[in-house]
C-alpha cells in the first residue's frame, strides 16, 4: 500500500509516518496541498491522509477539486473541527473517512485498513490464494503450511501483487508503492526485491513483461507438494 499523508503538524506527521513504516507501508509526506496534488495526480496512491489546516490551500477546497475532476483515490481526512455539521459537510465534499484531533494511532491504522479492504472489494486483511496466504494485520506470509520471511520492501510488494492478480503492474507503478518518491533509489533494487519473491515462492508467480512490469499469477503452472 502507498500513502499519501498531508500534514503540516511536523510532531503528528512524524508519529503517522512511524506507524506506517512499522507496518511495512509505504508513505509519502508533504505539508502542502501544492504538492499533495501533484502526489495524487501523478502517481498510484492508493489512499490519502489529508489535514484540512493546510499553509497555502484549505484541505477540503483540494478534495472538492479532485472529486470534480473525478479523481477517486479513497481519503481519510482529518480534522480538529469537531462539530457535527462539519464532518457531514466533509463527507458530503468527497471524504472517505474523517477523523477527528487528537486520535489514536490504532484508530487511524484500523480506519486505514478497512478503507484500503472497501477500495479493493476485500472483507478482511487476510487475502489467499491456493498454498499463499498474507495476513496484513500479523504482517505474516504462509506458502505450503511454511512461514515465510519477507523483508518489509517485499512484504509491501508482495501484497500489492496479490491485491492486484492477474493485472500488469509497471515498473514505476510499484516503484512509488515501495519507496514513493525518494532519489536514492538503486536503478536495480526493484529486480532485486522481484528476484527474492521468485525465491522465497515460486518462480512462476511473478511473470515479466520486458520494458512494461510484471504480473502476478495466483497459481503457478506447476507447484511441488
Amino acid at each position: 500500500m502507498f500513502i499519501v499523508l498531508v500534514e503540516d503538524d511536523p510532531y503528528i506527521a512524524q508519529s503517522i509516518v512511524a506507524a506506517l513504516e512499522f507496518l511495512n507501508i509505504s508513505v509519502e509526506h508533504t505539508s502542502t496541498a501544492r504538492a499533495a496534488d501533484y502526489f495524487i495526480r501523478h502517481s498510484a496512491v492508493d489512499l490519502c491522509i489529508l489535514d484540512l489546516g493546510l499553509p497555502d490551500q484549505d484541505g477540503l477546497s483540494l478534495l472538492q477539486a479532485w472529486r470534480r475532476d473525478q479523481i477517486d483515490v479513497p481519503v481519510l481526512v482529518l480534522t480538529a473541527r469537531l462539530r457535527s455539521e462539519h464532518c457531514v459537510h466533509v463527507l458530503n465534499a468527497g471524504a472517505d473517512d474523517y477523523l477527528s484531533k487528537p486520535f489514536e494511532l490504532d484508530e487511524l491504522i484500523a480506519r486505514i485498513y478497512a478503507l484500503g479492504r472497501r477500495s479493493r472489494g476485500f472483507s478482511s486483511n487476510l487475502v489467499q490464494f491456493g498454498s499463499l496466504s498474507l495476513n496484513r494485520d500479523r504482517q505474516e506470509v504462509y506458502y505450503q503450511q511454511q512461514k515465510v520471511q519477507l523483508s518489509r520492501r517485499e512484504f509491501s510488494l508482495l501484497e500489492t501483487f496479490m491485491h492486484h492478480p492477474h493485472q500488469v503492474l509497471k515498473n514505476e507503478q510499484l516503484i512509488n508503492k515501495l519507496y514513493g518518491y525518494q532519489d536514492s533509489i538503486e536503478s536495480n533494487a526493484l529486480n532485486v526485491h522481484i528476484y527474492h519473491l521468485r525465491q522465497k515462492l515460486h518462480p512462476d508467480r511473478i511473470q515479466t513483461l520486458r520494458g512494461v512490469g510484471y504480473i502476478f499469477k495466483p497459481e503457478p503452472l506447476y507447484e511441488s507438494a
